[in-house]
């Protein structure tokens, strides 16, 4: 795992996300979840090439419970990223690494 990637949890989230200067691109995944586990070497490698720009942040759906229901997550793996506090966009599902550059490229 990069240290470029955080754990976060519900108690952490605002300072971690909501609060952060730069945008925040927070995966909620689970230990159970296989998509997830496709898409966590592609976000380790983005971590590096996005260094400085951009940080990311997982939230485990099944320890904090909070966070995701506060922001409507259903299915998962789910990547939302924060722009000064908001939401600015969603994609649900695992991605490319192609799939996953342009929509963080299209949004910062």
């Amino acid at each position: 795992m990069s240290e470029h990637i955080r754990y976060v949890t519900d108690a952490t989230f605002t300072a971690e996300v909501l609060q952060s200067p730069v945008p925040v691109l927070v995966d909620y995944w689970a230990e159970w979840c296989g998509p997830c586990r496709m898409i966590a070497p592609i976000l380790d490698e983005v971590s590096k090439e996005y260094a400085g720009r951009l940080h990311i942040a997982k939230v485990n759906v099944d320890e904090n419970q909070e966070t995701p229901q506060k922001y409507g997550v259903r299915g998962i793996p789910t990547l939302m990223l924060f722009k000064n506090g908001n939401i600015e966009a969603t994609k649900v599902g695992a991605l490319s690494k192609s799939q996953l550059t342009a929509f963080i490229d299209s949004h910062i």
